[in-house]
């Protein structure tokens, strides 16, 4: 492993120069300090502080994802990590990433330049910089929901989804539903392509017909049923699928809105299990996702990584909740439904309908 004499004569430069570089001095220059940090990660060095395996630094990394409140997904994912880390008497820093940032430092550098040992990084998409330099990272990472193949540094944990997506639509189908329909997460998410072929796997186990036209994707908020909602009424669903309880409950306002009801004419799941979900009307079946215990995994997984155990994937077990969402079908709702697509036709009827830009 490189030491700061090694870097010094790499870069031609005295090893004080190196140190100051390393330790964030202020009587050196910002390019200097940026040369000597890139080549340190380049060279593979690490502090005696970030070596030592008593007492860590890590840091769970946060984009797109709230957390402040237990009403938020990322919230107990990182309650679950920092309860594990501090068994190991690990100091943990929570930091709000941005695109900005990730443009303006590596992904190592930054690090490095912190003292970070590894981190969780929570909410990345798969395009962004600092998730594509994760392919040649050495140090200790774990994503949620998304995957780097072929880095022995980098581990992925999460749930489940085919198994989740197959108890949906296993309960669904066992309730007499065929006109199934899908709504997805973003398309810039690992997690969502799964659940795509979570959904088309399990309808074609249970003998249904799978519908382009009853699948889309979206994102995960409320606000994005209102764009796709009137769609699969118009082809003749009965129950919908959603990839989040967010999701699911901006379904269920969107079928309301149509005079429809639930379960009685359209049945809903979520994915996820938020509070939300029970606090909905009715309250909402759904797909649990135990994120205390994901955060715990994520802690165990990075601290495999930091010992040279190479985990590349942790998949929780999704657990199926039962609730007053869905009910068995009925055919006399169905012409109820497709006399609601008139709603959706006739923009007089229905003053609340956008088109999706």
């Amino acid at each position: 492993m490189a030491t700061i004499k090694d870097i010094a004569a790499k870069l031609g430069i005295a090893v004080s120069t190196v140190s100051k570089g390393l330790n964030g001095a202020s009587d050196i220059s910002d390019d200097m300090r940026q040369l000597v940090l890139d080549t340190a990660v380049e060279m593979g060095y690490a502090s005696k502080k970030m070596k030592t395996l008593k007492s860590r630094k890590v840091c769970i990394l946060v984009e797109n994802m709230d957390y402040e409140s237990i009403d938020q997904f990322g919230y107990e994912l990182i309650v679950g990590f920092k309860l594990s880390a501090a068994r190991k008497h690990w100091d943990v820093t929570v930091i709000p990433a941005n695109l900005n940032m990730q443009a303006i430092e590596k992904y190592d550098t930054y690090m490095l330049k912190n003292g970070f040992s590894g981190a969780f990084l929570i909410g990345f998409a798969l395009h962004d910089d600092w998730v594509k330099q994760l392919s040649k990272t050495t140090v200790p990472t774990v994503l949620f929901d998304n995957y780097i193949a072929g880095n022995n540094h980098v581990g992925y944990v999460g749930t489940d989804s085919f198994e989740g997506i197959q108890m949906a639509i296993d309960h669904l189908a066992g309730l007499g539903h065929k006109q199934i329909a899908f709504l997805n997460g973003s398309k810039n998410s690992m997690v969502s392509e799964q659940r795509h072929q979570a959904f088309v796997q399990s309808m074609e186990e249970n003998k249904l017909e799978v519908k382009d036209s009853l699948i889309e994707y979206g994102y995960y908020v409320p606000d994005c049923a209102k764009y796709h909602v009137p769609k699969f009424l118009k082809q003749g669903a009965t129950a919908i699928v959603c990839a989040s309880d967010l999701i699911a409950s901006g379904v269920i306002a969107e079928v309301k809105k149509f005079g429809l009801r639930v379960p009685e004419d359209i049945s809903v799941i979520g994915f996820d299990d938020l509070p939300i979900s029970n606090q909905l009307e009715p309250p909402l079946t759904t797909i649990r996702q135990d994120r205390i215990d994901l955060g715990k995994s994520a802690l165990l997984l990075l601290d495999g990584l930091v010992h040279n155990v190479t985990i590349s994937k942790l998949l929780l077990r999704a657990k199926f909740i039962k609730r007053e969402s869905c009910s068995t079908y009925n055919p006399s709702a169905v012409k109820k439904i497709k006399s609601s697509v008139k709603k959706v036709d006739d923009p007089k009827d229905n003053p609340d309908s956008e088109t999706e830009s």
